[in-house]
């Protein structure tokens, strides 16, 4: 399979048969629309009144959009949202990968507002997605109106050693052995032990079947942000193994000028419900204030 994330054919069928399931569970509409721009086609999911005012949500890496889309749904009752499937990445857009280190991601994002004739907006992403972001605020910060980052990459990394240990050593023998007592161990430790079953199912088939993006975004340095002044809240999780909150929230402070707020929670990388009530209530107040 030329260009391909996916190691067989039906590793690729059995994950898009989660991203089906997981949109059918949706009780609320979403249209889809696949839009060819130069970087490479990419498929979005579009949500919300069509008079709400645009935001972007962008998906976790190597993970798939309904599943990170989920988490913001109280979201859809008042903006416009567009959530494309991350190039590079699980779901429908095109499989080749781009560099997250450069101004590839922003070009992308930019060719994606002009397709909608959007010129500003707001926009939110959790994990890769808001490394993602934080390219668009080094390349084109005009184009931010407001940003929400989530458990951001892009940043700070947690420590090496505990994601060998409690992540990569278990994810080895998980690959070697399919055994449902690593991936639990691998899930749990994202999560805080809260991770819901269909979510665990879907990233053991990831695991299984997609050749994983090892490549995090480049992390931020304040130079690149000097002209972006755009209000930004950064919500960060104690419990975080790959962006911890004690490292996120002294790097956001140097390298972002317009911190706006800085909001932590006891939780891992994969919120609970209960959290993801409470970080809906911290970005729809945001949003209420500065969008």
């Amino acid at each position: 399979m030329k260009h391909s994330i996916y190691n067989s054919e039906k590793g690729r069928l059995a994950i898009l048969k989660h991203y089906e399931q997981y949109l059918n569970s949706f009780d609320f509409e979403v249209e889809r629309a696949f839009v060819d721009i130069s970087i490479g086609k990419t498929h979005v999911l579009i949500a919300g009144p069509k008079e709400g005012k645009p935001l972007f949500v962008f998906q976790g890496g190597n993970c798939i959009n309904p599943m990170t889309l989920s988490w913001f749904k109280p979201l859809i009752q008042k903006y416009r949202i567009y959530a494309p499937d991350t190039i590079g990445h699980p779901g429908y857009s095109e499989q080749k990968r781009i560099s997250a280190k450069d101004n590839s991601f922003a070009q992308w994002i930019a060719e994606l507002m002009d397709y909608f004739n959007i010129k500003k907006c707001a926009f939110l992403g959790p994990s890769y997605g808001a490394g993602i972001i934080l390219r668009l605020a080094t390349y084109m910060p005009n184009r931010i109106d407001c940003a929400v980052l989530v458990s951001p990459a892009g940043l700070k990394l947690g420590s090496k050693t505990e994601m060998i240990q409690h992540i990569l050593i278990p994810l080895l023998m998980f690959k070697n052995s399919s055994s449902a007592k690593y991936l639990e161990k691998i899930t749990d430790r994202m999560s805080a032990n809260c991770m819901k079953e269909m979510d665990r199912q879907i990233i053991g088939d990831i695991f299984r079947y997609v050749k994983l993006e090892q490549e995090m975004p480049k992390l931020t340095v304040r130079k690149e942000l000097e002209n972006y002044v755009s209000p930004t809240l950064i919500i960060a999780g104690e419990q975080d193994i790959f962006f911890p909150e004690k490292k996120i929230k002294k790097r956001a402070e140097q390298v972002i000028p317009n911190l706006t707020i800085f909001q932590s929670f006891n939780m891992g990388h994969f919120p609970s419900e209960d959290y993801l009530e409470k970080i809906n209530n911290v970005i729809i107040g945001f949003f209420n204030k500065y969008y």
